[in-house]
């Protein structure tokens, strides 16, 4: 499978089982290149409950939400919700998650930049449901 971050420009795929729990599709806005500095720009979307697994990315990833009210969480923190026209600055390293809501759509844009390798980002485990629940604040 190509990875969504160098799909081809416009198109869409349904989110990887080893990066995604529940119905997602991500269509590639700017195809990156895997290469240090290059830019890769996403737009996801997430049925009511999906969900990153745990992630971080090397160089830091900018999210926008574009429609409809999800929650993200940094590892060790509590889980945010986020709504339509909320933007999440992730710092290069932060272990964290984020997705729709329980019973909403969420869609964001997310754009993140290759590290000196050209790494992305690096996956981790599934975001357990005891996780995805937590209380928020």
């Amino acid at each position: 499978m190509t990875s969504p971050y160098n799909a081809p420009s416009g198109s869409t795929a349904r989110g990887p089982e080893s990066w995604f729990r529940g119905d997602v599709f991500v269509d590639s806005l700017v195809a990156g290149d895997n290469t240090p500095g290059s830019i890769a720009m996403l737009k996801v979307r997430f049925a009511p409950g999906a969900r990153t697994h745990w992630h971080s990315h090397p160089a830091g990833q900018a999210l926008h939400v574009v429609d409809g009210v999800g929650r993200t969480q940094d590892r060790g923190g509590p889980v945010r919700e986020i709504r339509n026209g909320d933007s999440v600055d992730v710092r290069p390293g932060v272990w964290h998650w984020h997705g729709a809501g329980p019973d909403t759509f969420m869609t964001h844009i997310a754009v993140q930049i290759g590290d000196h390798d050209g790494v992305y980002t690096v996956w981790g485990d599934p975001v357990t449901d005891e996780e995805y629940l937590g209380r928020l604040p």
